[in-house]
């Protein structure tokens, strides 16, 4: 992706609709006066009152105890250095986002226009009465480091500075898993540190709490190596000052042990790693680029164990592994601050992790049969669904044995499940779905290239690695609204099927076509003009191979892009009818929504058949359904036609597969209520289950259904995702948006991924500059 092209994406998505990233959303009833008058003025004096007779009232009766502050000046922002408070705000913006998606935390982003250390900790001590605890996040050293140290000394709520600590405890936790890989013992190993930054600081010292020694670390700044000769040095380097003052990098790799980088890029050699230990542990974590290759370490030691800040390679340290879960364990005990023994429970409980069987979601996001413990798995996967209620519970024990929490948990069986229930743990799918996706990226036709939303969707799903996208039209056309609106899509192949250049291909598609159409109403003559056609012709490049999978029906109606798929791919053996399924992506997780789309009145044996496929189609995405097969009765409350008529659908279901989680007829508000549902159906096989699939007994149902859930809910909708057909092709909404379209190409690849037992791509589309782009771009990733 071109820096222009990125820049583009990056502006526009920070500005569209309401500028930013966050808002505030009420989490009580507001709308009637009664409503308002409980919230504020008069109701609102009664939990004020409360709070003045006992402040820890405030956790009872405030959003306190889940909101943290993000805290900046914006002295050292990301790779951009100091650029001031404003400037950081999208970024304190994005921390509060992380927060929030993977530990179910509030935040309130504060930049604060102060250098001054000991005057910006009295601004950020006078924030204690809102927040439950304080992230400082961007602020340079070293005078980071008397920030933090005066605001843990000051207040009485958590305060960490992400920069040092973060890196700290993940890189400690990789650290742990790989000596006990190379068989050694931190006591004993020797330590190169290059870059003594804030992050360095915090990982040596964390590492000496673990046991290593400080005589057995070299550190290298901007400035040369640690040596106690130097006048400029700070209190916390001191004890890592060596006596020789000519000692160079090179010389303090030799037969050292381990290498930690967080510095430049690119300045540890081949020769360098190859003089370290036997079995050397090396972590490369400057970004983007680390300080030495990846490939090129690898290269140099058959024996190394390496870890960069970079997704794109094994064993990434990454922030997001740790504070999101370390802030939701202090806060659930209401500890004082986060300590070193709290920190250590987060190293060992992240270190332990990876060592535990990895679950079938983790192997799906990242495309792996089987994640184990190694050289190349030393530390949990971002994505990795366990590692809320893993490390938040280590955290807040820590808390609680070290004397630092207000509260205590004592169930701790009751308190995982309720971390896993705040956010769900299939809330991650859409990330799931797109890391697969960019591991294994298929070809997919956008039939309606002429489109400036399919153009866009088109160039994000080339860029971001999921899919190889081409592109069906006048190419003229094309290129004129791509080049008017700033896209990129040299690189895109585009095909006219209406060209003259196609007319051959045509030919070759319309004697296939008129071989399965001879007998059902086609000519010969017809099959040929058909084929000009650009949903015929993308479905007949998916059918021949020319293509993996086609999405389509932006701007046609639904029929004229089902019609081609029925008649040139069919269905899949033993499916009588297709199916459409909606996917919408709720607070509460994941929904899958059928028949929304094709089957106007099922019978009973075709409901249960929808119900077979739609059940096939989530576990794919590796999930287990549990399945509520709706009506207005509720388990034959009713004796109409249409209530008996789902009772025995589901009763079809289970002969035929008796292990599925599946019950019905029910309405769908006892589907979602597990009170009412354990109280008056305690017979149901849906007691105590999290429904996340809805089975509709008619086609007016179910499309009522979802669009309501998604214009009056704001769900976002994937779909409708056709099901039964041999090969992928998927129909888009009228009208659908950007995102919605890129959505759909990524399940488009999925299904791909499942159906397609080909090579990835034909022998033309490897040798093409196409690909070569492609690959490329996925690399830089």
């Amino acid at each position: 992706m071109s820096k222009e092209t990125r820049r583009t994406q990056a502006l526009e998505y920070h500005s569209k609709g309401r500028p930013g990233k966050i808002e505030v959303i009420p989490t009580k009833e507001a709308k009637t006066q009664r409503d308002l008058s409980l919230a504020y003025s008069p109701g609102v004096a009664e939990p004020c009152k409360e709070i003045a007779q006992d402040t820890e009232n405030v956790y009872k009766y405030t959003a306190k105890g889940n909101l943290v502050a993000v805290i900046s000046n914006g002295t050292a922002v990301l790779g951009l250095g100091d650029i001031g408070p404003e400037a950081s705000k999208p970024v304190m913006e994005g921390k509060g986002v992380l927060f929030k998606i993977f530990a179910d935390i509030d935040v309130f982003d504060i930049e604060v226009n102060e250098k001054d250390p000991a005057k910006f900790v009295e601004i950020v001590k006078a924030l204690e009465p809102t927040f439950g605890g304080i992230n400082l996040e961007d602020i340079k050293a070293p005078e980071c480091f008397y920030i933090e140290e005066e605001l843990k000394n000051k207040l009485n709520i958590p305060v960490m500075h992400d920069d040092q600590h973060g890196t700290a405890i993940i890189s400690a936790a990789a650290l742990l898993n790989a000596l006990e890989l190379q068989k050694k013992k931190i006591e004993k190993v020797r330590f190169v540190v290059n870059g003594a930054g804030a992050a360095a600081m915090a990982c040596v010292k964390l590492y000496v709490s673990l046991g290593a020694r400080h005589e057995n670390f070299i550190l290298f700044d901007k400035d040369g190596v640690i040596h106690r000769g130097r006048t400029d040095l700070v209190e916390d380097k001191l004890p890592f000052a060596i006596k020789n003052n000519d000692c160079t990098l090179a010389k303090a790799m030799k037969d050292a042990d381990v290498f930690l980088g967080l510095s430049v890029g690119n300045v540890v050699t081949t020769e360098m790693v190859q003089s370290m230990a036997k079995n050397p542990i090396v972590f490369a974590m400057a970004n983007p680029d680390p300080e030495i290759a990846y490939e090129t370490a690898v290269a140099a030691r058959k024996d190394i164990i390496m870890a960069t800040g970079r997704s794109d390679y094994p064993n990434q340290v990454n922030n997001v592994l740790g504070f999101p879960f370390i802030f939701r364990g202090a806060l659930d005990v209401r500890a004082r601050q986060i300590n070193e023994a709290m920190k250590l429970a987060a190293v060992h409980a992240l270190a332990n992790l990876a060592k535990t069987p990895v679950p079938d979601i983790v192997n799906l996001a990242y495309n792996e049969s089987n994640i184990v413990f190694g050289p190349n798995y030393i530390i949990p996967k971002p994505l990795d669904p366990r590692l809320l209620s893993t490390v938040a519970p280590a955290v807040a024990k820590a808390a609680m044995e070290s004397g630092v929490a207000k509260t205590n948990i004592t169930n701790w069986d009751a308190y995982a499940l309720s971390l896993n229930r705040r956010l769900g743990l299939d809330n991650q799918l859409m990330r799931v779905i797109g890391n697969k996706a960019r591991r294994d990226p298929k070809r997919v036709v956008f039939a309606e290239a002429d489109n400036l939303k399919i153009l866009k969707a088109a160039q994000i799903a080339f860029e971001e690695g999921v899919a190889y996208p081409i592109l069906l039209g006048d190419e003229k056309k094309i290129r004129d609204i791509a080049s008017r609106n700033n896209l990129d899509i040299e690189s895109l192949p585009i095909i006219d099927p209406r060209s003259d250049e196609q007319e051959e291909k045509r030919r070759f598609y319309g004697q296939l076509f008129f071989q399965k159409r001879q007998r059902k109403g086609m000519n010969k003559y017809e099959s040929f003009k058909i084929m000009k056609d650009r949903n015929y012709f993308g479905c007949m490049m998916v059918e021949t191979g020319d293509a993996d999978a086609m999405i389509s029906g932006l701007t046609r109606n639904y029929d004229e892009t089902i019609r081609p798929a029925i008649q040139v791919i069919g269905t899949e053996e033993g499916v009588k009818k297709i199916a459409g399924m909606y996917l919408l992506l709720t607070k509460k997780g994941p929904l899958f929504l059928a028949d929304t789309t094709v089957n106007f009145n099922p019978t009973a044996e075709e409901l249960a058949e929808i119900t077979l496929m739609v059940a096939k189609e989530v576990r794919y995405f590796n999930l287990v359904p549990r399945i509520a097969m709706l009506s207005y009765s509720n388990f034959g409350s009713s004796a109409s036609p249409e209530a008996k008529l789902v009772a025995e659908a589901r009763k079809i279901v289970k002969e035929r597969n008796p292990s599925l989680i599946v019950d019905g007829e029910m309405q769908a508000s006892i589907a979602f209520n597990k009170e009412i549902m354990k109280e008056n159906y305690p017979f149901s096989e849906l007691v105590d289950q999290d429904v996340n699939t809805l089975i509709f007994p008619n086609l007016a149902a179910g499309n009522v259904a979802y669009n309501l859930l998604k214009e009056v809910g704001g769900a976002d909708a994937i779909g409708p995702i056709l099901l039964g057909l041999k090969k992928p092709v998927h129909v888009l909404q009228l009208g659908s948006s950007v995102r919605s379209i890129f959505n759909m190409a990524l399940v488009a690849v999925i299904d791909a991924q499942i159906k397609c037992n080909k090579n990835l791509t034909a022998d033309i589309v490897t040798k093409s500059k196409w690909w070569k782009r492609f690959r490329k771009v996925a690399k830089d990733m």
